[in-house]
């Protein structure tokens, strides 16, 4: 099934989610991180090595063995314990470029139920799937995968592939990169391995009707559209979460495989419906501020990671990262109500983080993390060498001081 969320649907839809005005007149809580992983650089030295994505794997027969997993583009799977340390790396496969990871717990393959790490690679269009257990991860992908958008392996090779994931149930959503579109593929069990297959589709907005009664379209370059990367599931709620870089964080109810309503923005980039003009000489937009329309949230695009962290059933937070300026938004869970806004700054010992791309929360207290662990993407992280350095840094769910 193929759905595309139409411009005239969305009349209502962005006339408009709104903040209030006090939450956005909040100065940010600033706050420092307890743990950080080893640097990653991003050149030849470094094994050209960027991180991205983590994701937490809560060992549940021993706490203290809980592992963090984290994608290093085309550096691979990183895999850190609680203090920080690297315990396994695994390369790509030839050609691969691992870009986001989740964790699914309870995955029934044969007889057993396993916990695995999906990571979706988007230099082969495809998902790689690893079982974790506390020695590591393994790979469990079955031969011959098919790819996840791509008509055939020279289309592939253009890089509009698989980028964002999100994890629930026995289904994986996956954005395409440089394309508004969500694909919902089944993990299914082939001879003792996993593969999976597509049962649905989705294609998110690229222009917009404003209330002004103006159209507006994200500025890129020619011929991307508007694409999303961070994602997370609220599985008991049904809701999917997906972060529309430069338009707006949406929420998407879910049925089973499928996606079941049209989306609604939780909140809107703050760049939303201000003209732009792209330069290919830079390959940046420049953004007409004199004519911002003034319809714009709080979150400087790009909108990127997104987390849950559960209180209850349907209680809990949500936790979104604004790549831009490097804060931080907090939602009620239940409502989506805006509570908090955050940073991550430096200290003595431990630098900030800047430009965060991923993010994961768990709830379950763990050796040091009595209330739970948020791990976030550093983009910038120093010091670095005077070379592109990245990593992951974890944050006590205490030092946030939410109810």
């Amino acid at each position: 099934m193929h759905r595309t969320a139409g411009i005239a649907a969305l009349v209502a839809l962005t006339t408009f989610s709104g903040v209030p005005a006090q939450a956005a007149q909040r100065p940010p809580k600033e706050i420092s991180a307890s743990v950080e992983t080893p640097a990653l650089y991003d050149d030849e030295a470094g094994g050209d090595a960027d991180a991205d994505d983590p994701a937490i794997w809560v060992n549940r027969a021993d706490r203290g063995r809980s592992l963090v997993i984290g994608t290093a583009k085309n550096g691979g799977l990183r895999v850190y314990d609680l203090a920080g340390r690297e315990v396994q790396s695994i390369a790509t496969p030839a050609g691969g470029r691992f870009n986001n990871v989740d964790v699914l717990t309870g995955f029934k393959l044969g007889k057993q139920r396993i916990d695995v790490a999906v990571v979706t690679d988007r230099g082969l269009d495809k998902l790689r799937i690893y079982r974790i257990e506390s020695s590591g991860l393994t790979d469990i992908t079955a031969a011959n995968v098919p790819l996840l958008f791509s008509k055939d392996e020279a289309e592939a090779e253009e890089q509009a592939t698989g980028y964002g994931l999100a994890l629930y149930d026995r289904y994986a959503v996956v954005s395409r990169r440089h394309s508004t579109r969500l694909g919902m593929f089944r993990l299914e069990e082939r001879n003792g391995k996993v593969t999976y297959r597509t049962t649905d589709t989705l294609d998110l907005p690229s222009q917009f009707r404003l209330p002004n009664g103006t159209s507006w379209t994200p500025c890129g370059e020619p011929g991307e559209d508007p694409q999303v990367e961070g994602m997370v599931v609220d599985a008991e709620a049904g809701v999917l979460y997906a972060a529309q870089e430069d338009v707006a964080l949406w929420r998407i109810d879910l049925r089973g495989g499928h996606f079941s309503s049209l989306p609604r923005i939780v909140e809107r980039v703050a760049e939303f419906g201000v003209p732009a003009t792209y330069d290919p000489a830079t390959e940046e937009c420049t953004l007409d501020t004199a004519n911002d329309p003034g319809f714009g949230g709080r979150i400087h695009a790009d909108v990127e990671g997104a987390t849950i962290y559960p209180t209850g059933r349907r209680d809990g937070y949500l936790v979104v990262s604004g790549q831009g300026d490097s804060r931080f938004f907090v939602y009620d869970r239940r409502t989506n109500r805006p509570l908090k806004i955050f940073t991550v700054a430096d200290t003595p010992r431990i630098d900030g983080v800047q430009h965060s791309d991923g993010a994961a929360a768990t709830a379950e207290a763990l050796p040091g993390y009595p209330k739970g662990l948020l791990v976030l993407h550093d983009g910038e992280n120093q010091p670095d060498n005077n070379r592109t350095s990245t990593n992951f840094k974890y944050v006590d769910w205490r030092r946030l001081n939410l109810p």
